[in-house]
C-alpha cells in the first residue's frame, strides 16, 4: 500500500482543500534569508583577511607607540619638584657639608659595581626594580648636575625603590649614611695609597741608614717573631696580623702599613 496525498488531504478536511505547500514557501524564505547572513558574514571575514595582508607588519611598532603615549600620560613615578625638594631637605642637615660632589659620583659607581648586576647603569637598575623610576628619575635631575641633586642620586643608588620614603621621612639618616660610607670610601683609598707607599718603602729598605741585621729584627718583632722564624711562620703570622687590623674591620690604619712593610721587608729577604 502506498500513501496518497490526494486522500489524505480528503480525509484530513473533507469539506476544504489544503495547500500542502504552504509551509514549504516560509522554509524556502527563511533559507534566503539565512544564505543572504551567510553571504555578508563572508564578505566581511574576507575583508578583514585582506586588510590583514594588505597593512605592513608593523602592529609591535604601534604597541610600542601606544605603550609610549600611555606612559607619557600617566605622571611620572619622580618629579623634577620632588628632586628639587629632595635635595633643599638634605642640604639643611647636619653633615652636609662634608659631603662631595666628586665622591658622591664616585659613590655612586661603586655602589653600582657591587650591586647584583654590576653591568648595569645606576638607570638600567632602578628600571628593572620599577618600570620608569630610573629613566623619569633621570629625566628630572638634568644637567647641571649639583650637589643636591647628585645626592638624591647617591640616596636611590644606595636604597633603591625604598629611597623615596628615606627621603620623605628621614633626610638626616640620609645624610648620615652618605657620609659614612664616603668615608669609608676615604679610608679605603688612604689605604691603598699606604699600600704603595710600602711597597716603595720595602725596596729601598736597608739601602738608606738601617743596616740589614736591624731591618731585619725590626720587621721580625713587628710581626711577632723571632730571630729565625720561618718563611710559613712569617706568612701564617702576617695572614692573622692583617686580618687583626685591616682598616675595614675597625683596625688602625698605620698598624696596617707596618705590618705590610715588615712583611714585604722579610719576603725580599729570604
Amino acid at each position: 500500500m502506498g500513501f496518497d496525498p490526494r486522500r489524505w488531504s480528503s480525509a484530513a478536511k473533507p469539506h476544504g482543500r489544503q495547500t500542502v505547500t504552504s509551509n514549504v514557501d516560509a522554509l524556502l524564505a527563511e533559507n534566503d534569508s539565512l544564505r543572504r547572513e551567510v553571504l555578508q558574514l563572508k564578505r566581511q571575514l574576507d575583508l578583514l583577511r585582506q586588510r590583514q595582508w594588505t597593512q605592513p607588519r608593523s602592529t609591535q611598532q604601534q604597541r610600542s607607540q601606544e605603550s609610549r603615549q600611555e606612559r607619557e600620560q600617566t605622571p611620572p613615578t619622580v618629579s623634577a619638584d620632588q628632586v628639587e625638594r629632595w635635595g633643599e631637605a638634605l642640604s639643611k642637615q647636619q653633615g652636609w657639608s662634608s659631603l662631595r660632589l666628586r665622591e658622591l659620583e664616585c659613590l655612586i659607581d661603586a655602589l653600582n659595581r657591587s650591586s647584583f648586576h654590576p653591568h648595569l647603569t645606576l638607570q638600567q637598575r632602578l628600571d628593572r626594580l620599577m618600570p620608569g623610576l630610573g629613566a623619569d628619575l633621570f629625566a628630572a635631575t638634568l644637567n647641571p648636575l649639583t650637589k643636591k641633586r647628585c645626592a638624591v642620586l647617591a640616596a636611590f643608588a644606595l636604597y633603591g625603590i625604598r629611597s623615596r620614603e628615606w627621603l620623605d621621612e628621614d633626610p638626616q639618616r640620609v645624610v648620615f649614611e652618605l657620609q659614612n660610607r664616603q668615608k669609608s670610601a676615604r679610608q679605603g683609598r688612604r689605604t691603598r695609597s699606604d699600600q704603595r707607599a710600602s711597597d716603595r718603602n720595602s725596596e729601598s729598605y736597608g739601602r738608606g741608614g738601617h743596616s740589614s741585621k736591624d731591618s731585619r729584627r725590626e720587621a721580625l718583632h713587628v710581626l711577632g717573631l723571632k730571630h729565625g722564624a720561618s718563611q710559613d711562620s712569617i706568612k701564617k703570622s702576617y695572614r692573622q696580623l692583617v686580618k687583626q687590623h685591616h682598616p675595614d674591620l675597625g683596625g688602625s690604619a698605620e698598624e696596617f702599613r707596618k705590618i705590610n712593610e715588615a712583611y714585604q721587608q722579610l719576603i725580599m729577604k729570604q
